[in-house]
């Protein structure tokens, strides 16, 4: 029977630890990420055709907006890659559109440009609520500037997509959503800082007070 010094025990404990905890947030990460994209993917069978305008009215982008502000930027942006690998495999994650094809097609059709928006929208929108002011107003700032950025991308995409003008543009792909968008960005902002409300703070460390008495 060999015997293991009781350091070298702890040694290799010291080195399992990190690696186990390092797993374990792999696995937690990858879980947020498969839930966030289903999560989007659910929001987006949540739909209303419009028949002037190949852009439908959905709850994707208040998907988009929430995990925006629940998750961090890098984990943010991750969530909605996986969402659009989803998408160009196949998977049934898109909003309906008869009119358009599954996969890379429909990512490529008229609403792709907002498709592609997602990861910067959530970035920006993550990046911005982190620092910037952790209150109600923060919130509906950071949702705000991500929405603008969806609503800029998808109309460049939509007017390179359909040659039409610039006009015809902004009349079919931003002012017929305008007043969804803004019960969205409440209902966004408003679950954004009910979570960051409900989360315990940070602990801070304790001061560490010197002792005169004591030697340095």
């Amino acid at each position: 029977m060999t015997y293991e010094s009781p350091t070298r025990a702890a040694h290799a404990n010291s080195t399992l630890e990190p690696a186990s905890a390092q797993a374990l947030t792999w696995l937690r990460n990858i879980f947020i990420i498969i839930c966030g994209s289903l999560f989007v993917a659910v929001c987006a069978h949540i739909t209303l055709p419009l028949d002037f305008t190949p852009v439908p009215l959905t709850l994707q982008d208040f998907a988009v907006m929430v995990l925006g502000l629940l998750l961090g930027p890098r984990l943010a942006m991750f969530t909605m890659l996986a969402y659009l690998a989803e998408g160009a495999a196949g998977l049934p994650v898109f909003a309906p559109d008869p009119t358009v094809l599954s996969g890379v097609a429909h990512i490529l059709g008229p609403t792709g440009g907002y498709l592609m928006a997602y990861p910067t929208v959530a970035v920006v929108t993550s990046y911005l609520w982190r620092n910037g002011e952790r209150n109600y107003l923060g919130a509906l700032v950071s949702a705000g500037a991500g929405n603008l950025i969806l609503l800029t991308l998808g109309c460049i995409w939509l007017g390179l997509n359909t040659h039409v003008s610039v006009d015809a543009v902004i009349t079919d792909g931003v002012m017929p959503f305008l007043p969804g968008d803004a019960v969205k960005l409440v209902l966004a902002a408003f679950v954004g800082y009910e979570w960051s409300r409900m989360r315990p703070a940070p602990q801070k460390p304790l001061p560490i007070v010197h002792n005169p008495s004591e030697p340095d």
